[in-house]
């Protein structure tokens, strides 16, 4: 499928942050490459942000499986022979209520695979397509709950804490190592955002969402390495 505009991959985009995204680069002449587990879910997804007028296609992705992510650049190889923006919104948290010091260590091996190898992984992948691209931005969908310098002593959240915290790291590893090429990689903080993850009080959707399309659409000479919510930037 040839398209002239710029192509974004969008992961977990199907609700919440994700597909709020995937709009909003829509409105600014995206093609939006919409991806999540469920096919179902996903197509259905695409279908309605088509329905608004953009120009959006579906694409089954599971980050968690290594086989999937393979499969998907193959697939976006063989359709579009390029990428521009790789936003890794996938993610789950787990609403353990346990702390560091008595945390379920299996639910973090599994959080880990998710939102720090998942991503990783993505960018992997998919960066031989973003060669390819032009302005290019990786943008790591982070939490200020992974800033170690305001981490506290003690965390309901642990193991998301701990990944987003990882999840930085790679966004500062990756950062060093595509400067030079022209890449762009930063990690975004949404915010607390009234979502199916975050749960009723949060900001509105629409906003989480705009810090990370500010982090797409930064110019050429725009920070690399970093981490920001609402375009201001928070301490690792």
């Amino acid at each position: 499928m040839a398209t002239s505009g710029r192509i974004a991959l969008v992961t977990g985009a199907n609700r919440g942050i994700g597909f709020e995204v995937s709009r909003q680069l829509g409105r600014l002449g995206y093609h939006v490459l919409l991806s999540g587990r469920d096919a179902a879910k996903v197509a259905q997804a695409a279908e309605a942000l088509r329905a608004e007028g953009f120009s959006i296609s579906p694409l089954q992705l599971d980050i968690s499986d290594p086989a999937s992510i393979q499969a998907a650049a193959a697939q976006v190889t063989q359709e579009y022979g390029r990428l521009d923006v790789l936003v890794n919104n996938a993610a789950i948290y787990y609403m353990t209520r346990q702390k560091a010091s008595n945390v379920d260590l299996s639910l973090a091996q599994a959080a880990v695979q998710t939102n720090v190898l998942g991503a990783w992984q993505m960018a992997q992948a998919f960066l031989p397509l973003l060669r390819k691209g032009t302005h290019v931005r990786i943008v790591n969908v982070s939490s200020e709950s992974g800033s170690i310098a305001r981490m506290k002593t003690s965390y309901d959240s642990a193991i998301y804490s701990m990944t987003k915290a990882a999840l930085n790291a790679v966004t500062r590893m990756l950062a060093v190592d595509l400067k030079s090429e022209g890449i762009l990689v930063n990690s975004i903080c949404p915010g607390w955002v009234d979502t199916e993850m975050g749960g009723p009080g949060g900001r509105p959707i629409p906003d989480g969402a705009a810090s990370v399309v500010w982090a797409v659409t930064l110019p050429d000479d725009g920070p690399t390495g970093a981490f920001f919510q609402d375009g201001q930037p928070l301490p690792w």
